[in-house]
């Protein structure tokens, strides 16, 4: 019932970094606690529920953002639930909260079948390790049956980062190889500049796109030093 604060120390491509997590109750009775929070972010990651999609309460959540000018990122949470729904929830929050949501990643099967992520950027498929809580991750190609459908995905994807970036989009028009790097520099520049928000996925229950998550928080919300005063 109140938000609630601590501190984790997190390695990201061999760099230390140390962020500040303020959890926030989910229950519109307490969102008095989600306003206060909000005034003071850097930047926010709204979880929702991949059978559910968008709720009441994150239509509410979403307007707090909006009008503290947060950016954030979006994490599809409970795919290893029965009826999770990517497509449905991905597409309730264009639909619903006028997100402008870019897909950075695809979950691998859904409900019981539910075994990793793909990365759109990479184009990388990776599973987790539950006996060892995520920490270890195995990287691996993309399943033939998925591929088909994560090229189609990603295509959208570089579309959607070309119109945040002139550069990307001048090597997008002229066919020109764009490199993961420069697709994430242009998501960061969108997300920070709320044009955009990224969309990930995974199970906080299985340990599954936890750590993946993490990383996204660190490679597209902005630090301390990128957002003005209070």
């Amino acid at each position: 019932i109140q938000a609630a604060a601590t501190t984790c120390p997190w390695n990201c491509r061999g760099a230390q970094y140390v962020l500040n997590l303020i959890d926030t109750p989910g229950h519109v009775d307490f969102t008095i606690e989600v306003e206060r929070s909000m005034r003071v972010l850097d930047g926010a990651v709204l979880v929702f529920d991949a059978k559910e999609g968008v709720e009441a309460q994150t239509e509410t959540v979403w307007r707090q953002a909006d009008r503290y000018e947060v950016p954030r990122i979006c994490f599809i949470n409970k795919m290893d639930k029965l009826g999770a729904d990517f497509r449905y929830s991905f597409d309730s929050m264009n639909e619903r909260l006028g997100a402008n949501a870019i897909a950075v990643q695809l979950p691998i099967g859904h409900g019981n079948s539910f075994e990793g992520i793909i990365d759109l950027i990479t184009m990388k498929a990776y599973t987790f390790v539950a006996e060892e809580l995520g920490a270890t991750i195995i990287e691996r190609e993309i399943p033939d049956n998925l591929a088909e459908e994560a090229e189609a995905w990603r295509l959208e994807l570089v579309e959607r980062a070309a119109d945040l970036d002139d550069e990307l989009m001048e090597r997008f028009i002229t066919d020109q190889p764009i490199t993961p790097e420069q697709i994430q520099i242009a998501i960061r520049k969108g997300t920070i500049q709320r044009r955009v928000c990224p969309v990930l996925c995974g199970s906080a229950l299985k340990y599954i796109g936890v750590q993946r998550l993490i990383d996204a928080v660190i490679a597209y919300l902005p630090n301390p030093a990128e957002v003005p005063e209070i």
